[in-house]
Formats: C-alpha cells, structure tokens, sequence
C-alpha cells in the first residue's frame, strides 16, 4: 500500500502570489492558471470563489504570464487575466487528478493501486507577511489509475480521454492529442476524500542547511517519520512527488477525514 503527496495549487511562480491561510485555519485552494485557452474547462480566474466568500481568484494577482503563449512573454492582465481559465488539477469535486511532471511523478502515480491514497499540498501564506509554507489541503482515496501518452493508440486514446472527462488533461487534449504530446498519468479517486475545510497539516521547515548559504524549504523530520517517506528528498522548493510506505487506513488515522478535522487539527499526531 503506497501513499503518493503532490505538490499543486497556485503559487508565485504561476500567479505571483500563494493562496492565503487565514487565522481561523481556514483557506484557499485555488488552481494553477492553465497554460492555454484551449480547453473546455469553465472555471476561470475570474469565476472561482474564494472559499471565505470575499472575492475570486483574479484578486490576488495583477497579471499572470501564462505558458506558452509567446513562449511566456505575453503578460495577461484586467478582463484577459479574469476570463483565464484554471488547470483545475486536483479536481476536488470529481475526485480526478492528471500529472505529466516527469520528476517522479509519472512514475509514482502511475503505480498506485485501488485503495491507495494521493495527497495534494500547496505552499500558502499567513496575512501579514508571515512566513509562508508548504501545507497539506487534502486527499482521495485511488479508485482507477490510467496512463495514456503520444504512443497510446489513437482510438484507445480517446477513449481514455473520453472516460476521464472531468480531468483537467483530458479537458485540454485536442481531438485525442495530449497537450505537449506528453505522457499522462490519470487518477480518478474515491471517498474517503476531499479539501480540508480548515487546518490544513503543515509540512515544511524553513531554514539553511549545513553547507549551504541560503535558506530553503525543507521536509519536516516529523512528517517524513510518521509517514514513512520512502522517495522524494528533503528539499521542498520544486514540489517533488513523495512515496509513502504507508497503507490508505493508517494515513487517514493520522491525518483525519477531510470533513471531520477537528478546529485546531493542524499536525500529523
């Protein structure tokens, strides 16, 4: 029994800002703007609500710089950046998620079974200029992985994509084509899971290592232990996929069900 954590959700480097993580423990989960228009997904900067209420996703952020529309030099702004569509990815209500990140998470993903778990974290930020980190929001258990790529046979291949509508990839792809022609792994899961509704599990320490001149990012020793972390490092910056050596049963009993976390359940115990 394997546990997968990816790394998603809008940060500085899609959006120029993280979602926030408000004093309450509530937050925001808000998805990565999608590197094309061409996609039938409705959601847009504009459209998705901030979960507190107050305000979409296109108000925490001025312009966005969108790949690869003029090779990442054209920069979207005012009713453009609002009408932009999102890469929702995970897609909390359909329970679907898509990957082509070749940085273990093709590989990772791709070997999940039936009752196995894939967790989402996403780097979020304290109002008032706390710190910022990389947090826990949610989870699925796995119910069906696929793999579909350039070399999958055309009709399978569409029947793939056709099977797996709701997904974000599968909502891109172009009369069967893969965005990129890369590789997709799909993974369609089942309750128990979902987005946390508040106190999501902080996962990161901020600090410099011996050895280096800056500080960075990094797995807190605690949550690699009781998750048994087998595969992805230490170092957080890039979002790396981690294996878990740990059964679907036991990591819900350390994390909780997504809408039964107690107020102030904000660590693994």
């Amino acid at each position: 029994m394997t546990v997968v954590l990816a790394g998603v959700g809008a940060d500085s480097t899609n959006v120029g800002a993280l979602a926030p993580l408000y004093d309450d423990g509530r937050f925001e989960y808000v998805p990565i703007p999608e590197k094309t228009r061409e996609t039938t997904e409705s959601e847009t900067l504009g459209s998705w609500s901030l979960r507190t209420g107050e305000g979409t996703a296109a108000d925490l952020t001025t312009r966005i710089t969108p790949q690869p529309v003029h090779d990442g030099t054209e920069t979207v702004t005012g009713e453009a950046l609002e009408s932009w569509p999102l890469h929702r990815d995970p897609n909390f209500e359909a329970l679907t998620y898509g990957e082509h990140r070749t940085s273990g998470y093709v590989s990772r993903l791709g070997a999940l079974e039936p009752g196995d778990v894939v967790g989402f974290y996403a780097g979020l930020r304290r109002p008032g200029g706390d710190r910022a980190h990389r947090y826990l929001i949610g989870y699925f258990t796995v119910d069906e992985v696929a793999v579909v790529g350039p070399d999958t046979p055309p009709a399978e291949r569409e029947a793939i994509l056709e099977a797996h509508s709701d997904n974000a990839h599968a909502k891109r792809a172009r009369d069967g084509d893969l965005y990129l022609e890369k590789p997709v792994v799909i993974v369609d899961g089942r309750e128990p899971g979902g987005c946390f509704e508040r106190d999501p599990i902080r996962l990161s320490d901020y600090y410099v290592r011996d050895g280096n001149e800056r500080a960075q990012y990094y797995l807190r020793e605690e949550i690699a232990s009781a998750l048994n972390v087998e595969a992805g490092g230490a170092n957080m910056m890039f979002k790396p996929a981690y294996r878990c050596d740990l059964s679907g049963a036991a990591f819900r009993d350390r994390v909780g069900l997504p809408g039964e976390r107690s107020s102030g359940a904000s660590d693994i115990v």
